[in-house]
This record gives C-alpha cells, structure tokens and sequence, in this order.
C-alpha cells in the first residue's frame, strides 16, 4: 500500500464549519482510520451478488448513440440510451476519441446528486479512451423512473424493506448493463474480459464509489478501478455517525426499522471490497460531512487486492489546498491507469 498524506495537518478538526457533529468523528490521524474493517458478510453473499451478476448480463443492452453534444479535451461526446434490467431505459453520455482508434475503455459512476452532464469526468486518465457515463436508475434527467425518487435522501432508501427490491442493487446493475452497452457500441471492447481481451476501467465518486466497489468483484471485464471517497462502507458503523448526506437518511430510517440492518448487510461496499480482487486506487478523506471518512476507510482496508491510497484533506467540503489535491490525485490516476489497463491489441 501507497499512502499520500497532507502536509502540514496533523488534523483535520481544525476547520471552521457550522455542522452540529464533528465531520472528521474523532479520527484525528489516518493511522487510526487505517484499522477499520469491514463487516463479516452474510453467507449467502457471494451467491446473492453473482446471481444478480448473471442475470445483468443477460440483458441485451440495445444501445442507441445519439448525435455529437460537445467535443472537447480530444474527445467527441454523444447522447447515449442502453437497456438496464427490469427493461428500464437509461440514458448517459458517451465520448469517443476524436482521433485515432479506441485504445481503452472506461465506466464513470456519478454523485448522488446525479449527473446533468459529462462534466469534469471527461477526459477518462488514459488517451485513446471510450468513456461511458451512465445515469443509474431515478438519478439524472436521462434516467428519471417515475416510480423512483429523484432525491438523494429518498432515493437511498427505495425498495430499502428487502434485500430483492433495494433500489441500490439495481444501480449497480445499471453499471454492469452500461458495460455492456459500451461493448456493444465499441467493437474494440467487444471482447473486455475474454482471455487475452481488453479490460475496462472504472471510476467512480461518492455515490459512484459505493456502487463501484458494489459491483466490481463479480465482473471481469474490469482491470483496475479508482474509489474516491466511496460511500455506502461499514453500514454498523455508518448507522452510528451522524452526517449530512444520504446515509442519514438511512439512520433516520433504521431508527424506526431496525430490522433493515439485515437488508444493508448485502450491500455493504467495505464487505463487498473483501471480495475485489483488482488492482484498486482509493482517494478517501480525512474530513467530510457527507460520507464519513471510517466508511470510507473501510473500504480500502478491506480490498483484497493490490491497492494504493491518496488521503485527501476532506471531501464534500471546500478547503484552501483542494485543487493541488485534485490536481495531484488526477496525476496519480493517469499513472495508475497506465501501469494496469493494456491498450486494445
């Protein structure tokens, strides 16, 4: 494990901010945050994932491209609509290289504030690289479901009463059809995951975070993957903290459900990264009101496989500092990227 700590900060309570909680929990240094675990899965995990797994794959994805929106960063960006399980319509973006072959491919999960545009995703780390960038069910104006809450708050706790109908299992569904479409739609990535094929990419934030680290451990079309400050990591410990995210949404909830704590055990991100096999770069904070940093540390500590870690001073937060941060953390992607996905043969 590689770790990049802030210079300079022995804590991160020093900041200034109006929260009624302490965003940084106690954790005044990341050695402490560095001893979380994860929770001990059920055990039918694995069996429940791998049957959701088998049957995402299963959907034929029919994806349409729409017309060019934008080109920039050397990259053209089309509209794109693809079929997710349960026969949803999704839509997202795509961008493909203005010049030259597809050489990789990349999925971006978004916030869960959505995505309203391809944004500061684009370009992916790598040049040469198909992007797609999926609205998940109910989030975003390409993906809306009329029976799916837009909202944050309301959204995380949709179908929350099983572990069959928790919306959340259908997100990262929505992830693995939006492979898939990326397949369909690249035939240089037709063959991700077949013995001497490509491997996909993965990035994902926050919401996208959880979701990735969700749903990576059951696909081997994907080679390498950044978390940044993932949600969603040691539900028992989550329900304890307070925050200003979606996860107090859910606390609120278990108050007057506590029997839910069954369901969350299935999609706990930190107890699905004990399964996550490929090699996985985390940016997780030290200070962050929306996702609390143990959750997001249990996620890396739990990874099973080669990992490195960026801390980063705070997220969902504004700081003097942050965009040398950014700025470092996207250079470290770009390297991470390269070490591990081989360009299209």
């Amino acid at each position: 494990m590689v770790g990049v700590y802030p210079r300079g900060m022995a804590s991160p309570v020093a900041f200034s901010h109006d929260f009624p909680f302490d965003p940084a929990y106690g954790y005044d240094a990341p050695d402490a945050l560095l001893e979380i675990p994860a929770p001990p899965a059920p055990d039918d995990f694995d069996a429940f994932w791998r049957g959701r797994y088998a049957r995402a794959r299963a959907v034929d994805p029919r994806p349409v491209l729409g017309p060019v929106e934008e080109e920039r960063d050397g990259v053209r960006v089309h509209g794109v609509a693809f079929t997710s399980v349960g026969g949803v319509r999704l839509g997202g973006w795509l961008a493909l290289p203005t010049e030259g072959p597809v050489r990789y491919g990349f999925v971006v999960g978004h916030g869960y504030g959505g995505r309203r545009d391809a944004g500061r995703d684009l370009p992916a780390p790598l040049p040469g690289a198909a992007t797609i960038l999926p609205c998940v069910r109910g989030m975003g104006e390409r993906s809306r479901v009329a029976s799916i809450p837009d909202v944050a708050d309301a959204h995380v706790l949709h179908g929350i009463g099983s572990r069959v109908s928790y919306v959340i299992g259908d997100c990262v569904a929505d992830l693995w059809c939006a492979a898939s479409a990326l397949a369909a739609l690249v035939p240089e990535l037709a063959s991700a995951g077949l013995p001497g094929g490509p491997r996909l990419g993965y990035l994902g934030e926050s919401f996208g975070g959880g979701l990735g680290a969700l749903a990576l451990p059951w696909d081997d079309r994907f080679g390498a993957a950044q978390l940044t400050v993932p949600t969603f990591g040691n539900h028992p410990l989550r329900l304890t903290l307070p925050c200003a995210g979606s996860g107090e949404a859910v606390r609120a909830h278990h108050r007057a459900h506590p029997e839910v704590a069954d369901v969350l055990r299935y999609f706990d991100a930190a107890t699905a990264a004990t399964r996550l096999t490929l090699p996985t770069l985390v940016a997780a904070a030290l200070f962050d009101p929306s996702v609390p940093p143990p959750g997001q540390f249990a996620v890396h500590n739990a990874l099973a496989g080669e990992r490195e870690l960026q801390v980063l001073t705070a997220g969902h937060f504004a700081y003097r500092g942050m965009a040398a941060e950014a700025a470092e953390l996207d250079a470290r992607r770009t390297r991470f990227f390269g070490e591990r996905l081989a360009p299209v043969a």
